[in-house]
């Protein structure tokens, strides 16, 4: 008896465990399943609750998008595209500057009414795609030659005579000068010697030339005294300009033929964007189709008056607008100046 009834106990014992083993067992992998459902749910389930199917979604996942910054082609656009009309010609001289590590204030003093002429009325060259000059006024043979050393020069053979730029002028240039054969036409330096990259002691002495020639001329006319001449001759250059400027505001003029401004026959001495070898003078300026190639390839006449000489700039022509440039037509063509 005693046997049977421990016998009977155990078994008890045995059907409740396996009671109670039914009811609470889950297998791990029926929940891990459940699990992977849930989440493949809510991976493919889309933000836009009024797109109805998977096709939709896929086409919502394939959308332009920037990966990094999550935003659309049209959100991702440089903020150049977006600001350069409304930024001006100073807006977009700040932002370029900034790639060469540059600004305004370092590159151009505008208490000194030389710089500030040469930047408001010959500073488009600062808006190049290439290296912009690091200043506005070059004072030494030694800026001209640290800057030319960084900026990089390349020859290029134009019209059968090798003139030295930088590297993407270079490179435009000789483009322009294809494109014209294969219409027939020619690009060709105006003066071999001096028609591209010049050095600061060449631009002294096209300064000096000319301010030499008005001396004599005005000194004929009564209108500047020996005494006059020595001191304006024996000033530091850029106080020279100074004085130059002024007495032509008395209607004394050093031009070539002392009608106007000597900045329409030259530029000041370290001032000649033939310096940033960003510049080209053509014998053929004459010619619109020829401006026109040359404009196709970004460059474009920027100094009024000086009608052989053109800037590269590297952009198209209906972009200069927005880059805060503005045409100015003439019966010699068309020039384009800062739009201040």
């Amino acid at each position: 008896m005693g046997n049977r009834n421990i016998s009977k106990i155990l078994c008890f014992h045995a059907l409740i465990l396996c009671l109670l083993s039914t009811a609470c067992y889950e297998p791990v992998a029926n929940r891990s399943a459940d699990f992977e459902n849930k989440r493949e749910t809510v991976s493919f389930e889309p933000e836009n609750k009024n797109i109805a199917n998977k096709e939709e979604v896929a086409n919502v996942s394939n959308a332009n998008v920037d990966p990094i910054s999550n935003k659309s082609d049209e959100m991702s656009k440089p903020i150049e595209e977006k600001v350069n009309k409304a930024a001006g010609f100073r807006g977009n001289l700040t932002q370029n500057l900034s790639r060469s590590g540059l600004t305004i204030s370092s590159v151009v003093d505008e208490s000194s009414p030389v710089e500030k002429r040469v930047f408001e009325e010959y500073g488009a060259v600062f808006l190049t795609k290439a290296t912009p000059p690091d200043r506005a006024m070059f004072t030494s043979e030694s800026e001209v030659s640290t800057f030319q050393s960084k900026a990089g020069a390349k020859r290029a053979n134009i019209g059968g005579i090798n003139v030295e730029l930088q590297s993407a002028a270079a490179a435009a240039l000789e483009s322009a000068s294809n494109d014209a054969k294969r219409q027939g036409l020619s690009i060709t330096p105006r003066h071999p010697e001096d028609s591209a990259r010049r050095s600061y002691a060449h631009t002294l002495k096209l300064w000096t030339g000319r301010v030499n020639d008005a001396c004599r001329h005005w000194k004929s006319k009564g209108k500047l005294s020996g005494e006059q001449i020595s001191r304006l001759k024996s000033l530091p250059i850029k106080q020279q300009v100074a004085e130059v400027l002024e007495l032509e505001k008395k209607g004394i003029f050093f031009s070539t033929y002392f009608n106007k401004s000597i900045l329409y026959s030259v530029a000041a001495p370290g001032t000649s964007q033939h310096i940033s070898m960003l510049a080209f003078d053509a014998k053929e300026f004459g010619n619109k189709k020829v401006r026109a190639i040359m404009a196709k390839h970004g460059w474009f006449r920027t100094v009024q008056s000086d009608e052989p000489h053109f800037t590269y700039l590297g952009y198209r022509e209906d972009e200069l607008p927005g880059l805060g440039l503005k045409k100015v037509s003439t019966g010699k063509g068309e020039f384009w100046i800062p739009n201040i």
